[in-house]
């Protein structure tokens, strides 16, 4: 396949995915659970499909998490089992896509679902632990909460290559988050608040992409910053890609994109285009209600 038809597939599929969790409904369903707190409704929501498995398990699969992170999930199971936190999600998705105006017609569904349905169903799932874990999640009747789950599998199908890729480039958890913000993926604070490393974890990682020659260390302030002014990610405090952080990432990236290959072959390039534009409307619709205010740094 053409991978430049891949990464477009993907990038389509990830953003019609990422809304599930900034949207208000879902911490209303986890709310309705007695679960207040956003770090263990996400991960409830998201490793339900794997069933009521250890917090251990779902750290295993969450691989920029901390482990400190992952372990405040612990009750989630008691609160609720992990079916009614997967029926609260497909809730939560669809009230969410309908609040925002998504617009899809039966026709536009109908022709989305035969594509991405034999992507599913075709998907070697061997290694790929969320993949096969939202594989095995019987979709729910709503056609477009549906079309949404096989959305899911798929994002997941990636996230879980693209594991596989980071050990294989030895980019550790910690060091994989720090070059995704490096990079302008995500705010520094926000990526620091919901995977909680601490200074001296977020440091180190810092200290081994720069002397692998990806970050440019962080210049020096000119002066003593003052004490009751926070940093913001648009300091120039904060760490830079170099040039050879900039092809490494983007290799790391294309590596990815070779894994997902064989996850689109089913329905080719063309039908992989097709299936990003069919979708669109999705991320267009939450795009415009402002969900993803607050996912890029300042400087972006």
């Amino acid at each position: 396949m053409d991978l430049s038809a891949v990464r477009e597939v993907s990038r389509a599929v990830s953003a019609a995915h990422l809304f599930t969790y900034l949207v208000p409904e879902g911490a209303q369903e986890a709310a309705g659970f007695g679960v207040t707190d956003r770090g263990p409704a996400y991960l409830a929501f998201r490793s339900a499909a794997m069933g009521a498995v250890p917090w251990q398990v779902t750290h295993a699969a969450f691989y920029n998490f901390s482990p400190r992170a992952v372990r405040a999930m612990a009750g989630v199971w008691d609160a609720a089992p992990p079916e009614r936190w997967q029926a609260a999600r497909f809730l939560a998705a669809g009230r969410a896509m309908r609040r925002v105006g998504v617009r899809l017609t039966d026709g536009r569904l109908a022709e989305a679902r035969a594509l991405i349905d034999p992507v599913v169903t075709g998907a070697d799932c061997a290694g790929k632990v969320l993949a096969a874990a939202n594989a095995s999640v019987a979709p729910p009747s709503d056609p477009l909460v549906a079309l949404w789950q096989q959305i899911t599998v798929a994002r997941e199908w990636r996230g879980d290559a693209h594991l596989v890729v980071l050990a294989d480039n030895d980019v550790g958890p910690c060091d994989c988050l720090v070059l995704h913000t490096a990079a302008g993926g995500l705010p520094t604070a926000l990526a620091r608040a919901t995977r909680q490393w601490d200074d001296g974890e977020w440091a180190a990682a810092t200290a081994r992409l720069t002397a692998r020659g990806w970050l440019a260390p962080a210049p020096a302030p000119a002066s003593a910053p003052d004490p009751d002014t926070p940093l913001t990610d648009a300091e120039p405090t904060a760490p830079t890609l170099t040039d050879a952080g900039r092809v490494a990432r983007e290799r790391i990236e294309a590596e990815t994109d070779e894994h997902c290959a064989a996850l689109w072959a089913p329905i080719g390039d063309t039908g992989a285009r097709r299936f990003a534009s069919l979708i669109a409307p999705i991320t267009d619709a939450f795009t415009a209600a402002g969900t993803f205010q607050g996912l890029r740094p300042a400087s972006a």
